[in-house]
């Protein structure tokens, strides 16, 4: 007996079945790459303003591009046990990776042209765990969110016409953002230092300690230098940080101390604008010994993603919205360079500076 064929509505509907799950997974992935939403802010958007401000320098990364490696250890001794579990601050040493820089894209910016420092540290812990933080010579960030910073960005791209950004867009910029006042304050009597070694260097977000009892305790740290010999910087010599970090630790290896600041019941934890008093409970917490240098062309930190949300147990990431936006925006910068670099199909090829120059 003949099988009876299917009515032709069944095959329709059959079909706008098909049709609409294939409409549903390109919708899908259309959220997901935001082509639905071309305006939202994504971390390539923030890398690219980043480029078109220091310009695109193959191989390097997008943002602190000049830099030097250096290697040493940090010795705990014991101070921040109580408020966090973290074997890092125990009375043992710790290697260190890290790597002084500029802030800025351009890989060849004289070391006077701002006066920002900055120092990325990664400790690896003998457990196996790391924590890697970065951090600036400077009291507190200009905005508090990643919308504001990329709208910096674009208010600081260079004009066209005079290769310097246009004092009429940043006025605008700040006169709308009165967040950056406590900013903008330091900057006007900040003055470029002859050495990495002399300056203080903190991680201007929030973070949580976790103790051995689980509470969390919000903190903010930095390393404080021995020395002390601070001077502005030479003129006319654009590479002189290098060369001074060489010198010094020809004669000797350089010290900070870790200070941690222990927040006070509603000091904000999601606003790296706004600095916390300064009668709050701080914790020298060890020692930083910087024992070696090395370029950042061929030294252990040139393939290091300095992102500040990976921690070892003890350490916590707090609601500051610009910690998720920086281990993004660098997860970025670090494929961009390190595809240069691997000489992958479809990205730049990492030049000389001799190549870029020509």
């Amino acid at each position: 007996m003949p099988t009876p064929s299917r009515k032709p509505s069944h095959l329709f509907w059959r079909w706008c079945a098909i049709g609409a799950a294939v409409v549903l997974l390109a919708l899908a992935f259309g959220a997901v790459g935001g082509w639905l939403t071309p305006h939202r802010l994504t971390p390539q958007r923030i890398v690219d303003a980043l480029q078109a401000n220091g310009g695109v320098h193959p191989g390097f990364r997008r943002n602190h591009a000049k830099g030097v490696c250096v290697a040493g250890y940090f010795e705990g001794n014991g101070a921040a046990t109580p408020y966090s579990k973290a074997s890092v601050f125990t009375a043992e040493r710790t290697p260190v990776v890290g790597r002084f820089a500029l802030p800025g894209g351009n890989p060849y910016a004289p070391d006077g042209s701002v006066p920002i420092r900055s120092f990325a540290l990664r400790f690896a812990l003998a457990n196996g765990q790391q924590w890697r933080t970065g951090m600036n010579s400077m009291p507190v960030f200009p905005v508090a969110t990643p919308q504001a910073f990329y709208e910096q960005l674009q208010a600081s791209q260079p004009d066209p016409a005079t290769g310097k950004p246009d004092p009429a867009r940043l006025k605008a910029f700040f006169g709308a953002h009165p967040e950056a006042g406590p900013f903008l304050a330091w900057i006007k009597t900040a003055k470029p230092s002859a050495s990495y070694a002399t300056e203080s260097y903190s991680a201007l977000d929030a973070f949580y300690f976790v103790d051995a009892k689980g509470e969390r305790h919000a903190v903010r740290w930095q390393v404080v230098p021995e020395t002390k010999d601070a001077a502005p910087g030479p003129a006319g010599d654009t590479d002189y940080l290098a060369s001074d970090l060489r010198t010094r630790l020809a004669a000797g290896p350089l010290r900070w101390h870790l200070m941690v600041t222990l927040a006070a019941p509603g000091d904000p934890t999601n606003d790296a604008t706004k600095a916390w008093p300064d009668d709050r409970t701080t914790i020298d917490a060890g020692t930083l010994v910087i024992q070696s240098e090395q370029p950042q062309e061929s030294g252990p930190c040139r393939d290091i993603n300095y992102d500040p949300t990976v921690l070892p147990d003890g350490i916590e990431v707090s609601d500051d919205p610009l910690l998720a936006a920086r281990s993004a925006a660098y997860a970025d910068s670090y494929l961009r360079r390190t595809s240069e670099e691997a000489h992958i199909p479809g990205a730049a090829h990492a030049a000389s500076k001799q190549e870029q120059t020509r």
